[in-house]
């Protein structure tokens, strides 16, 4: 979820698998006092010094300013193609078109592999990926993995962009061992600051990027997928990023009109801004994408990478707490976080900020955007963190997983085994609370 990581790169010699959550690199997040559903975002991976300015309210009117710049002009340098392993199993030539309908249900029920190749050098976050984890995933019952990726990590900073041989490498291994497994996989450009900070300056690399991405992926199977940005935020206004989303969807096509694509909404994939979206008509094999994090104060409580309003530790789901809850000081002079707990400590299940409803009434509104729209809708991260008590966690995560599947929405969890893990990696072991939640036993 912003501005660039300055994170010195210190690669843990012989680390593997995922560590406790307490060195967990998540996102940093606040949020500003005006927006229609103000904790409406999720934690993101940067160190917890690095917090961004304020999350910025879903902006569905034109923007002047967004539009006023003109567009750069594309790179005229030869953007370096590659192929991919050739043991990746691949498509037959001749497949017929994809039913976006049944690709968006065939993802089903899925896990985010979060804080690791998303981090600045993978393992840098505690999490690097083992061979056990993609059957460990598939014998729970998940059905797809959203592989978070920081892109623009690992290519150059000038034309033409080139994305670094031995990562595309890295993928290759993770594309293979999803497959074997039978499982989907979304290839989701994830942490992409600067994008984010100065969306026109990086509209070339950008676009550089996802060409030498869906040309070297185009040959494998349906159960590929390709998300465009996470979280689009920043200068990445609504009517800033149609453009941007229109610019890549023709760059993709370019080399693969096959493969289906997934588009996150603006404002931090906010289900609110669902309505800002401007989807080209002639494009029909594409999934749109939110995520929920509702109540914020809940699933990010005393998480030391967002605003310090978020401290407040204690805080029960759903509301309201059999004793009040004190908000620490910090969210006492942040008007929509005073507000929030007033309500939380003194108003009724059916009425409380932190009560299955307000949570239905998001899942709705996004079901409206379905009909109205007739494009497919994918719910790509969910989660509360660990500082929140298990039951809390476990009742909160089975409701919201509950929302999606009645609204015919698949989903993928955030996240495998960090600080929000389903998986608990020192025991070897799932989380049964939150894996019942995510999975219930039939």
């Amino acid at each position: 979820m912003m501005v660039s990581l300055s994170v010195l790169l210190l690669v843990f010699g012989g680390a593997a698998g995922c560590t406790d959550s307490t060195h967990n690199q998540e996102k940093a997040v606040t949020v500003k006092a005006g927006n229609v559903t103000p904790p409406a975002s999720k934690e993101e991976k940067t160190t917890p010094s690095q917090v961004p300015a304020a999350d910025p309210a879903p902006d569905l009117a034109p923007d002047s300013t967004a539009d006023s710049a003109p567009d750069p002009a594309p790179s005229t340098a030869e953007v370096p193609l590659t192929t991919p392993d050739p043991k990746l199993p691949k498509r037959d030539p001749q497949s017929a078109p994809l039913d976006v309908f049944q690709q968006s249900k065939q993802l089903g029920r899925g896990v985010n592999l979060g804080n690791a190749l998303e981090a600045p050098v993978e393992g840098q976050w505690g999490v690097t990926l083992e061979e056990s984890y993609f059957k460990t995933i598939k014998d729970a019952g998940f059905e797809t993995v959203r592989v978070p990726i920081k892109w623009s990590g690992h290519a150059d900073a000038n034309a033409p962009y080139a994305i670094e041989a031995a990562f595309f490498d890295r993928i290759d291994w993770v594309l293979g061992q999803a497959l074997k497994q039978g499982l989907n996989v979304v290839l989701d450009m994830h942490g992409y600051d600067e994008f984010n900070a100065n969306a026109d300056e990086q509209e070339p690399r950008f676009l550089a990027l996802w060409k030498q991405i869906s040309a070297r992926y185009k040959e494998l199977p349906g159960n590929v997928y390709y998300e465009l940005a996470n979280e689009p935020n920043g200068s990445l206004t609504w009517s800033k990023w149609n453009k941007m989303l229109n610019k890549a969807l023709d760059t993709v096509r370019s080399e693969d009109q096959w493969h289906t694509v997934i588009i996150d909404s603006a404002n931090w994939s906010n289900y609110a801004a669902l309505v800002s979206l401007d989807i080209p008509d002639n494009e029909h094999n594409v999934i749109v994408s939110f995520h929920y994090y509702d109540p914020f104060l809940f699933t990010h409580q005393g998480a030391n990478w967002v605003g310090p309003e978020n401290g407040t530790t204690g805080v029960v789901w759903p509301g309201p707490p059999a004793q009040k809850v004190e908000p620490v000081d910090a969210a006492k002079q942040v008007q929509w976080a005073n507000d929030w707990f007033d309500a939380y400590n003194t108003q009724p299940a059916e009425s409380n900020p932190a009560g299955p409803h307000a949570i239905a009434e998001a899942f709705d509104k996004a079901e409206s955007w379905v009909k109205e729209n007739k494009r497919p809708i994918w719910l790509g991260e969910f989660g509360a963190y660990s500082n929140a008590d298990m039951a809390s966690r476990a009742r909160w995560t089975s409701f919201v997983r509950e929302q999606a599947e009645k609204h015919g929405f698949g989903w993928s969890y955030w996240e495998f085994c960090a600080g929000f893990g389903v998986y608990d990696p020192s025991a070897n072991a799932y989380r049964k609370e939150l894996l019942d939640a995510l999975i219930p036993a039939k």
